[in-house]
């Protein structure tokens, strides 16, 4: 759970980039979201990895 809690708070965090990209045009937000995009990809594939180990164990 503490994972999910981090992916969570890492699509928080994003929010203020995407309304400052969408809304006002701010490129550097731009680069700041998809930075933060690419750390929720990864982390919710560790997530999904082990999702997969914990059902295969049971």
């Amino acid at each position: 759970m503490e994972k999910f809690a981090a992916l969570k708070e890492l699509i928080a965090s994003a929010e203020k980039d995407a309304q400052a990209f969408y809304g006002k045009g701010n490129k550097a937000a731009g680069t700041r979201l998809r930075n933060a995009l690419q750390n929720t990809k990864a982390l919710a594939q560790d997530i999904r990895n082990e999702v997969t180990a914990k059902k295969n164990a049971r």
